[in-house]
Parts: C-alpha cells; structure tokens; sequence
C-alpha cells in the first residue's frame, strides 16, 4: 500500500458529498484550501435517502447498504483526494530545514536566507520594529517633561528604515533608499504641508511661509 506524507498543518473538511482540505502556514496562519472533488458513491447515497423517505422500507434498506458501501469505499476515495490535495496545495509552501515548520513562500519564508522568517527574519523588518519600539520609548519619556525643556537636538521628523515598500508591498532586506522591487524612492525630504517648501533639521517653522510644523 502506497504511504501518503502529511504533516499537522490541515483541516479535513470532506463530507459524504466530496473531499475537500485547508492547508495552513505555521508561522502565519495563511493558508489554501484545495478544489473540491465531489464523491460519485456519497452523491449516490443522498439520491437513494431521499427516494427512500417517499418509497417506504425496501428503498430505505436500499439507501442504507448504499450508505455503508460509501463507508466501505471512502476509505480509499479519501485517500485519493487527499493525496491530490497535497499535490495541488504543496507548491504555494517551503518546509524551513533548520525548524521544519511549513511556512507559506509568499510571506513567511526568507528566500536570500533559505530558511523561515522565524529563523532569519528580514533584516529591515526588524530594524523598523526595533526603531519603533526605541521611538515609543523616547516618547514616553519625553511626555514627563515639560515642552520647554525638551532637548533641542531632538528630531521628531527623523526618518526611520522602513519593513515594507509603501508602493508594491515587498519585505526589505535593509536600509535600502530605493525598494529592489519596482524602484520606489523610499525616502523622501520633509515638505512644508501648506506652501510644500522641502524643510531640513528640526524646524519648528517653515523657512518659506512661516506656518508652525511641530
């Protein structure tokens, strides 16, 4: 008998009409769920349940053995399906080698690295997610003292590594100026929000209009 590979990351959620399983990524939850395959013996069963509830008896004796000739078959049917299920659904997912979770390619899997982001994570999500936290921090800390005494070096407008591109949406690898992707600057200088002068440094005001920034 031919030995089917399967891991814990799937739903069976075949019914006596047809096999169909949802495939799940174990690091983000992600998934697929594989096309439908109607079954011919559970389709056969339904027919004969409903001819027996208007014929009496003999018909519904005649839907129960088909009933349990589903039961006898489904065995092999559903292995089948499942089998295909995996084929059709295996492509769209990357078992990482160094923990063996299966992770889906689009998102949860560091293609320069050849592992899953949970063992090599992408360096410039984790340097926004660092800068983040540091930011939140800062502003903490600076809400306990008074406005006049805030640091004059401090720049609330600085610019921070980006995890992701803002146009096409790919992961950066790192403090890059342009995403490797399409080609979107990602850094741009600060503009004026009224007059759109570009502005430099911490300024409170707008060199060119005047209008109040911070």
């Amino acid at each position: 008998m031919k030995k089917i590979p399967f891991t814990d990351n799937y739903d069976d959620l075949s019914t006596g009409r047809g096999y169909q399983f949802k495939f799940f990524c174990e690091r983000c939850g992600n998934g697929f769920m594989s096309s439908f395959q109607k079954s011919t013996v559970g389709v056969a069963a339904g027919v004969m349940g409903i001819v027996g509830s208007f014929l009496g008896g003999t018909a519904r004796r005649i839907a129960s053995t088909t009933e349990e000739a589903h039961r006898m078959t489904s065995g092999v049917a559903h292995d089948k399906a499942f089998e295909e299920a995996i084929e059709e659904i295996k492509p769209s997912f990357v078992q990482c080698p160094r923990c063996s979770k299966w992770v889906c390619k689009e998102r949860c899997f560091n293609n320069d690295k050849g592992l899953c982001k949970e063992c090599a994570p992408d360096v410039g999500v984790e340097m926004a997610a660092a800068q983040a936290s540091r930011t939140v921090e800062e502003i903490h800390a600076h809400a306990q003292v008074a406005e006049k005494d805030l640091p004059s070096n401090v720049d609330w407008k600085e610019k921070r590594v980006k995890a992701l591109c803002p146009k096409c949406g790919v992961s950066l690898s790192g403090n890059v100026k342009f995403c490797p992707e399409c080609g979107e600057e990602l850094y741009t200088k600060e503009k004026c929000p009224k007059c759109g002068a570009e502005l430099s440094g911490n300024s409170k005001f707008c060199p060119e209009c005047g209008n109040k920034l911070i």
